[in-house]
């Protein structure tokens, strides 16, 4: 039929034009053939070991992978700009990679296409955020979901950035790619803004840092690069100990204005996001400066550490002691860094290991009638144990439970299974199911049948990540099925409570079910670390195992490294 047909129609034509352009149909043809067969990218995720596969209520459902974006004109002068870059920091840091074998990184997990039940209502919480962020305040730093605004902070875009490794795990294509473009073509990092230096390097670096070690996207490193040097000039005092905030236009750096003084927790939580760009680019400067800061402030421990030091002195100073705020993440980095470094670093494990002990020794105490374990606060070493705790303090069971993983004692791993019970039942015994940020625990016995009271203005949620990042990881390192029940029971908890038409929000009193009010933002962390953690609780072990990556204090994974 094709060919009696073909004959009518090349009786109108020239003979050599009639045949190219049954060439040119016979070319279109074949090339419509393989275009309908091809594999599609989802299955070829599909049919990738490396793929997540969850055991339990697998969605059918395919994700669809949007085609590679190009290098856009503007994007060009970028590259070429990086290239120059490494080149420099190739001939800088020649010697340190002789030295050192760290150019082997763990792949990043492929994008997830098929999710387990609760899995799915953890992605539908996320969209149901980034949505409303989306909508009311693109660009901005976070999300005001009443007023249906954008709150600027940083001038950042953090609640983007903060993200993107979120959405890269959850399979979220489409928004991963639309928030890599802002990052390409709107993230400015010169702006004539003073910025903390602590929070732009948790939210941001390291949510730059984690997004290029997983989709291997460059843009994403070149953005790392310029956010960095940026942040450098911090360091530029007498002592190495950074000041708190800089000018990310004038490099003007300076403390905060209510004190003279830097936060423990923020000098000590820099280490892993800087190191991770000297051991990715082998430029030495980032972390000589991050190593000579913790350096000078472990000179000086002789005890539990307590929440400031000068940058001018490098004294130590203030109170309380405590693992709760202004100290947290500086004993959460001591641990993470030996890890970072392939267990390479035994002075790292050496401070972690006595900081353990001190504080088993000194902050740890049991409330009645429950007896509750819980960890509390000294004024001064000699003190008596205040009976203090905030949400902020429940990071440190999963501490624990991650360093008897790597081989430290099981005795962490029983104080860690106990506090993290204390911690959910900061959650169980409200009425909406959630904790309060600040509690105050009862230790006299015949004083009440309540194990803990909440002080005045401190029964709000701010949907924070700590508790959830200890299920997570006491779920992976014992395998109760009790830790996901808990996680579960937390997030419908939120979604009942914290959930907006347009978004999430902090309510301001847990106890309160017959008038719940709010307060009107949602945090970046809500998206970058509650979800995320609530989401890889459910997901199988083999995405982002715990001995190839390891979390910085905002859930950014960073690859962990192995020595030569």
């Amino acid at each position: 039929m094709f060919a009696a047909g073909s004959r009518r129609f090349l009786a109108f034509f020239p003979q050599r034009l009639a045949w190219r352009i049954v060439l040119v149909l016979l070319v279109c043809f074949t090339v419509l053939l393989l275009w309908t067969y091809r594999p599609s990218p989802g299955a070829l995720i599909a049919n990738d070991p490396s793929t997540f596969q969850s055991t339990e209520n697998l969605d059918d459902a395919a994700l669809a992978v949007d085609e590679e974006e190009e290098i856009t004109e503007s994007n060009k002068a970028e590259v070429t700009e990086h290239e120059i870059v490494t080149e420099k920091q190739q001939e800088n840091g020649g010697s340190f990679a002789k030295q050192h074998n760290y150019t082997s990184m763990p792949l990043g997990p492929t994008l997830q296409i098929q999710h387990n039940e609760q899995q799915r209502a953890i992605v539908e919480a996320f969209r149901h955020a980034w949505g409303a962020y989306k909508k009311y305040a693109w660009g901005s730093d976070a999300l005001k979901p009443i007023s249906r605004t954008g709150e600027r902070w940083l001038d950042l875009g953090v609640t983007i950035v903060d993200s993107l490794d979120t959405m890269w795990l959850m399979g979220l294509q489409a928004e991963f790619d639309e928030a890599k473009a802002w990052v390409a073509n709107s993230l400015t990092i010169a702006r004539n803004k003073d910025v903390s230096v602590f929070e732009t390097t948790i939210r941001v670096l390291g949510g730059l840092l984690s997004a290029y070690h997983l989709s291997k996207e460059e843009i994403f490193l070149q953005k790392a690069l310029k956010l960095a040097d940026r942040l450098m000039p911090c360091f530029k005092t007498d002592t190495g100990i950074p000041l708190g905030y800089v000018n990310l236009e004038t490099g003007r750096a300076k403390s905060p204005q209510w004190s003279a003084d830097s936060i423990v927790a923020e000098v000590g939580t820099l280490q892993l996001e800087f190191r991770d760009l000297t051991h990715t680019t082998g430029t030495l400067k980032y972390q000589e400066a991050v190593d000579r800061a913790l350096d000078k402030l472990q000179s000086q421990v002789s005890s539990l550490v307590p929440p400031f030091i000068s940058p001018r002195s490098g004294l130590l100073k203030g109170r309380p002691y405590t693992v709760g705020a202004l100290v947290d993440s500086y004993y959460e980095y001591l641990l993470k860094q030996w890890l970072q470094s392939g267990k390479s670093e035994a002075q790292l494990l050496n401070w972690y290991s006595r900081a353990i002990e001190r504080i088993r020794a000194k902050l740890i105490g049991h409330s009645t009638p429950s007896n509750l374990t819980f960890v509390g606060e000294l004024a001064t070493i000699t003190s008596s144990l205040s009976s203090k705790m905030d949400h902020l303090a429940c990071y440190f069971p999963g501490l624990l439970a991650l360093g008897t993983h790597n081989g430290l004692p099981k005795e962490h791993l029983q104080l860690a299974t106990e506090l993290v019970r204390t911690c959910y039942q900061l959650y169980a015994q409200s009425a909406t199911g959630l904790s309060p940020d600040v509690v105050y625990f009862n230790t006299r016995s015949g004083s009440g049948n309540k194990d803990f009271t909440v002080p005045a203005g401190q029964a709000k949620n701010i949907q924070r990540p700590e508790t959830v990042e200890s299920l997570l990881v006491l779920y992976r390192v014992t395998k109760n099925n009790q830790y996901r029940e808990w996680g579960w029971k937390i997030f419908q908890a939120f979604e009942k409570y914290s959930k907006l038409k347009e978004g999430y929000a902090t309510i301001t009193n847990v106890d309160n079910v017959h008038h719940v009010t709010y307060v009107d933002k949602m945090e970046s962390f809500f998206l970058a670390e509650t979800l995320k953690y609530l989401f890889l609780l459910f997901s199988d072990d083999s995405v982002l195992p715990m001995d190839k990556w390891v979390f910085n204090t905002e859930a950014h994974p960073l690859p962990v490294w192995s020595s030569s």
